[in-house]
């Protein structure tokens, strides 16, 4: 192969690349199916576990990713509502004892963590039944939401299912809907 035939060959290739990514994006399948190998994959993880216990983490990790949708979603609401009301520096006007807080617990993350993941951002090391709290500090930038009872009620029953999941304890079924129920609320309410 010559240089001009590997050089030719190299960019139709990124070429391609390019416009995969743009297909993708509009949701068309470029290439092979990812979600197959991910299944085996998961599948391989889980079977050494018996198949009850395989069933119920399956469960949870729905569940998961559900509540970690959502608990992310309120953290931008509230990003994208004090950044808009606020101005830039909303974070410096975030309640002391909360800002306080989240910044002792980034500093953790940065100095003594192994872990790579996401730690400049500071909303995001503020605690779930704190997120409740900011909202209610700032009252009058959220007149979407139905009443100060509403969102403490839910949000606080979202945190012990929270704190539940995260200690990987199994839920009832009854559990599962009332979640999904007050999620269901939130994004009727703010528009999801």
């Amino acid at each position: 192969m010559t240089t001009k035939e590997l050089r030719d060959f190299l960019f139709r290739g990124l070429m391609f690349e390019a416009e995969a990514s743009n297909f993708q994006s509009a949701g068309i399948q470029v290439g092979a199916d990812q979600s197959d190998v991910e299944e085996k994959l998961l599948a391989a993880a889980l079977s050494p576990f018996n198949v009850s216990l395989r069933n119920q983490a399956l469960e949870m990790a729905r569940l998961y990713a559900v509540l970690f949708c959502f608990e992310n979603s309120v953290r931008d609401f509230i990003r994208d509502t004090l950044s808009e009301k606020d101005g830039l520096d909303w974070i410096e006007k975030l309640p002391p004892k909360i800002k306080s807080h989240a910044e002792s617990r980034c500093e953790t993350a940065i100095q003594d963590s192994w872990l790579e993941g996401e730690n400049t951002d500071l909303l995001g090391f503020v605690d779930f039944g704190h997120l409740a709290q900011i909202i209610i500090n700032k009252w009058e930038y959220f007149p979407i939401l139905p009443s100060q009872h509403w969102l403490k009620q839910r949000m606080d029953e979202m945190e012990k299912v929270r704190n539940f999941i995260a200690h990987n304890r199994m839920l009832l079924p009854s559990e599962f809907q009332r979640l999904y129920m007050y999620i269901g609320d939130w994004n009727r309410v703010v528009g999801l």
